[in-house]
């Protein structure tokens, strides 16, 4: 199910930059937002933008093999350094000639640091000024994690982009540690930049850190472009904060990072949260929800989530979604869905191809939306099926602060939205 390019009719960039292994060309841009799509030139890949990322921990994603990804028009995948590192090892992989070549894999990678780990396992890490001591979650063996460890490690894993190791905070942290945190994170990329060993073959993001305080976000933010980096990343969000707090550090970010290079917000998934910070100038998103929930049993449709282990499934004979065209759904039922999740692994396998297509879709559909100047439009219709005519009052205030008004009636289609509660914080299921 490969798609053609949305961009085979735009030559003329409205933005360019261009670094040693990476060129970034903003095709396209809502005359209304800050939404743009582009062209990322990667040494193994040219991806378009915005784009959604699976995450594939170990250098795979689990049940789907590399043909059925690209099948799936999946152009980046991220894998975690941290990770990789521990097993199968920086030794085994240069001898293989990098991740690509080890995972047979010729579209673009993407690693993550490591840093994310000094939240997910506090309980093991010790930080310090040189870095993050880990004990092992495989062995038990205690691992000093430094940023020139760290970029050593995604040398000889060759990803085409590369993370900054940042000391990762909470994003529910207060007080003098989000800005020691931050400062630390300004020094960590000097150390990065001058260990990095591929500055002609692989890029390196600097990661926004600051947690929820606008000061902090804002001087990281221009710190980082004093370095002149290939593209950006703003993180330490996605972490429980509260939306309205999230939406706004990712419209601050954008508003400082430079037009012609690729934004990265870190950890975001959701449907409702790609339109909205597309929306917001973000360029690049990964999660590990779409894969993981399919792990669940929860299939990813338009207006949110199925359940398919539910029992209304047992005698349904429809496909996931009528209109989706993956595998998934031209071959096989909800009720032989609902046989097998969380079950079998078969039906694990299958969802998680139909939650990636459904993924890789949403995102065509956002390019092709903003190369018509349409996104308006578009954001008005998404919104319309995911919540009907309630929608929590962080997306109306995010979408406002970009021209976008859910709450005045649309003229064509008659919609209007009225706030309710910014609880709503995961995909409902149906």
């Amino acid at each position: 199910m490969t798609t053609s390019d949305e961009f085979d009719n735009l030559t003329t960039p409205l933005e360019t930059s261009t670094s040693p292994a990476l060129k970034f060309d903003v095709l396209a841009k809502c005359s209304t937002t800050k939404a743009r799509a582009s062209k990322m030139h990667l040494p193994h890949y040219t991806a378009h933008t915005p784009m959604f990322m699976p995450v594939g921990t170990m250098g795979s994603i689990k049940g789907i093999t590399t043909k059925q990804l690209e099948d799936l028009d999946c152009h980046v995948i991220l894998g975690n350094t941290y990770h990789l590192g521990s097993r199968p090892g920086p030794e085994l992989l240069e001898a293989a000639g990098g991740l690509h070549e080890f995972m047979s894999w010729n579209r673009g990678l993407l690693t993550d640091s490591g840093g994310f780990q000094m939240v997910s396992l506090l309980r093991l890490a010790n930080i310090t000024e040189e870095g993050v001591e880990f004990e092992n979650p495989h062995d038990g063996k205690k691992m000093m994690l430094t940023p020139e460890m760290s970029i050593g490690l995604q040398n000889a894993i060759g990803a085409d982009i590369m993370m900054q190791l940042d000391d990762v905070v909470s994003s529910l942290t207060t007080g003098d540690r989000v800005e020691e945190a931050m400062w630390r994170s300004v020094r960590w990329l000097d150390r990065s930049i001058k260990a990095n060993k591929r500055p002609t073959e692989q890029n390196l993001f600097p990661i926004v850190q600051g947690g929820l305080d606008a000061r902090l976000r804002t001087l990281s933010a221009h710190e980082l472009i004093k370095r002149d980096s290939p593209g950006y990343a703003i993180g330490g969000l996605s972490g429980g904060e509260a939306k309205d707090s999230f939406w706004r550090m990712v419209s601050l970010s954008t508003d400082i990072l430079p037009d012609n290079k690729p934004r990265y917000c870190m950890g975001v998934g959701y449907a409702e949260d790609l339109v909205v910070c597309s929306a917001l100038g973000v360029d690049m998103y990964d999660c590990v929800f779409p894969t993981r929930t399919a792990r669940f049993g929860n299939a990813l449709v338009r207006t949110g989530s199925l359940a398919l282990k539910q029992g209304r499934f047992k005698n349904d004979l429809g496909p996931i979604d009528p209109d989706c065209s993956c595998p998934t759904c031209k071959n096989y039922t909800r009720a032989y869905l609902h046989t097998t999740v969380t079950k079998d692994t078969t039906g694990c396998h299958l969802i998680t191809i139909h939650n990636i297509a459904y993924q890789m879709r949403l995102m065509r559909d956002i390019r092709q939306a903003i190369v018509d100047d349409r996104f308006p439009e578009f954001i008005r219709e998404f919104m319309s099926i995911r919540f009907g005519k309630t929608v929590p009052k962080w997306i109306i205030s995010a979408l406002q602060s970009v021209n976008v008004d859910l709450t005045t009636v649309d003229e064509k289609t008659g919609y209007s939205a009225t706030p309710i509660s910014d609880d709503f914080q995961k995909v409902p299921n149906m």
